[in-house]
This record gives C-alpha cells, sequence and structure tokens, in this order.
C-alpha cells in the first residue's frame, strides 16, 4: 500500500517537522489548509507560513527537540494569506527518527460551522414563518385601504382633496414594497453554469462607483474554478448586500475590503456533503460586528446601525440557502470575513 498515498486522502493536515520548524512533509490537506504547495512548505520554517495563538514557536520546537509529545485544543491558526482556522493541534514524537516530530492540525471549524448552521436554519425558519404570518396580515388590510383611497379619489372634485388620496396610495405601496422586500425569494429559480468571477466583477464595479475614496476593493481571485449553476441575479444581490455592509463598516475609518475566491474539499453543507465547494469570502479591517449581534446577524430587522434596516444579511442568507449553500461570519476588532460557500458539480 502506498503510505503517502493513503496520506495525502486524508482530511486532517499531517506534516512532519524538524526542530527548527521546518516540514520534511506535507500531506494534500496540510497544503489545502496552509494555502501552498508541498515544495514551498519544505523551503520554509512553519513560523513563516501561519501563526498559532496559543502556542509559542519557542515551546513547539523545544518539544520537537526533546521528542516530547503535546496536544492544544481549538487553537487560533492564521495564515499569511490572512486565512483564520481553529484546529485541534497534536505533536507526536517519531520513533527511530529522532528530531522528527509528526504535526497533526484538525479543522473543527467546520464541525462548529456546521452546528451554527443547524441552530441558524431552525432559527431563520422560525423567523421567516413569523414575517410571513405577519406580512399576510399587513398585506390584507394595505390592500383594502389601498382600495378604498382609489374609489375616494374618484368621488372627489377638488383636485387639491386627491393629493392626500394619492399620498395614502403611495404610502400603501411603498409598504407593501417593503413587506415583500422583507419575505425576499422563497422558491429557487433556474440555476444556469456562471461564473463566479463575472458576478464578483459587477458587483464591485457597482460598489466602487459610490465608495468613498478612503475604501480600497481588493481582488484575489482563484482564475481555475468552474462555471457553478447558480441565478446570477440572485447571486449578485447576494454579494452586493454583504460587500456593501463591508463598505458602511468602513465609512468612518476607511480601509481595505478584500474579495476573495477558493474552493474547499469534503465540506458539509447541512446534511450533505460536497466533494468540492466554492469558498466566497467578503473580509474588511473594520472595527468588527458587536459581539451581541453574532448570534442574530442575519434574522430580518436585526442591524447594528442607527439607518440600517436589518434585511441585507437575511436576504443574502436565503439566498445561499435557495443555492444549496451557506453564509459564515467570523469577526474581531480588525477582521470581519463573511464566507458564502456554495456547491460545485463536479460531474461524478
Amino acid at each position: 500500500m502506498d503510505t503517502q498515498n493513503l496520506l495525502n486522502h486524508l482530511v486532517t493536515a499531517v506534516l512532519v517537522i524538524d526542530s527548527g520548524l521546518k516540514p520534511c512533509f506535507a500531506n494534500a490537506a496540510a497544503e489545502q489548509l496552509l494555502g501552498t504547495g508541498s515544495h514551498r512548505l519544505s523551503e520554509q520554517a512553519l513560523t513563516d507560513i501561519f501563526q498559532l495563538q496559543e502556542v509559542a514557536a519557542t515551546i513547539l520546537a523545544d518539544a520537537v527537540r526533546q521528542g516530547l509529545g503535546l496536544t492544544v485544543n481549538t487553537a487560533s491558526l492564521v495564515t499569511f494569506d490572512g486565512q483564520h482556522h481553529t484546529v485541534d493541534l497534536t505533536l507526536i514524537p517519531l520513533e527511530n527518527e529522532p528530531g522528527l516530530s509528526l504535526l497533526e492540525l484538525r479543522q473543527v471549524d467546520q464541525q462548529r460551522r456546521i452546528h451554527q448552521q443547524l441552530t441558524q436554519d431552525a432559527q431563520q425558519q422560525a423567523a421567516q414563518f413569523l414575517v410571513r404570518n405577519l406580512a399576510h396580515e399587513i398585506k390584507n388590510p394595505l390592500g383594502g385601504l389601498r382600495g378604498a383611497a382609489q374609489l375616494l379619489a374618484r368621488e372627489l372634485d377638488d383636485e387639491s382633496l386627491k393629493e392626500f388620496t394619492t399620498l395614502i396610495i403611495e404610502q400603501a405601496d411603498r409598504m407593501r414594497a417593503l413587506v415583500d422586500k422583507l419575505l425576499g425569494p422563497q422558491k429557487p429559480t433556474a440555476h444556469l453554469p456562471h461564473n463566479i468571477h463575472e458576478v464578483a466583477e459587477k458587483v464591485i464595479k457597482l460598489v466602487e462607483l459610490s465608495t468613498p475614496t478612503n475604501i480600497r476593493v481588493i481582488r484575489d481571485y482563484d482564475p481555475s474554478i468552474p462555471d457553478i449553476d447558480l441565478d446570477a441575479d440572485q447571486m449578485q444581490q447576494a454579494l452586493l448586500n454583504i460587500v456593501q455592509n463591508a463598505v458602511q463598516a468602513l465609512e468612518d475609518g476607511g480601509g481595505t475590503i478584500t474579495v476573495r475566491t477558493r474552493t474547499s474539499h469534503q465540506v458539509t453543507i447541512g446534511a450533505q456533503r460536497h466533494k468540492l465547494v466554492l469558498m466566497l469570502s467578503v473580509i474588511d479591517d473594520g472595527p468588527g460586528i458587536p459581539p451581541e449581534l453574532m448570534d442574530t446577524l442575519f434574522y430580518p430587522m436585526v442591524t447594528g446601525r442607527e439607518q440600517g434596516s436589518g434585511l441585507g444579511l437575511s436576504i443574502a442568507h436565503n439566498i445561499a440557502r435557495l443555492h444549496g449553500g451557506r453564509i459564515d461570519c467570523d469577526s474581531s476588532p480588525g477582521h470581519t470575513q463573511f464566507v458564502l460557500t456554495l456547491p460545485i458539480k463536479t460531474g461524478k
């Protein structure tokens, strides 16, 4: 049996490192986690590739040198391309190989996100159920109010009085449009193959027309990503809502927004596991989202801004759900990242 081939089929990142923290072996999962190839990994120390906030590099190096084991749960790992991960770290000294240790980095982001998604979906469905019932109760009297105003307008001879009936009709239409927007799309539409970067470019160009000069948008695309089956208009709306959210977060102090595309393998969305998915990230270096809003971030009418409607992220979440995907958010001061995950058909 080919041991290297076997290791490359593991979803756990496995590296063999020396006391200088330089890898002499890395499996495919390690390359994907650290965002670099095995050749480049073998030329650099781990400290040049990522940072572990809970474990000092000297502690890791001393453990390898002394042949000691080490275990750290839920460590924060930040790669130098800006990716944030939560991992369980295990260091095991290799028998008959003095000065070398096996380093396992098992991502726990996915388990945490699966739990968050299941909880979020249940709460979102309850909120949507409430909103739909509320919308039904609002639309019925609005329709009656609008119809009565139209009938009254026909009976009035004084044009100055008709201004008031026109105002009633306009406000009733505005309220109905708000309710429709609150509901968002409810049913899947026709999905056709589209290049996700074309969708992203339309959104960025639209945003850049009104973006202040102190905000810069960076494109970080993976051009190898294949076309994805989606509703281009809906996906453009979802991405626009997320990017506008980032712009609003940076309006006061300025900063940078990065739109990044990557792929990931063997990702579970809901109860279904996908061989290949798109990870579309919108990252800003703004002040971050208040912790008290994180659990209800995708609820309708939830917003941290005085002038916000609280509908943008709720609609984006619903569009992702209609595409069989999900949206995740990680936020801390100086780093907020929304990740839209969408399945990619592999043809197998």
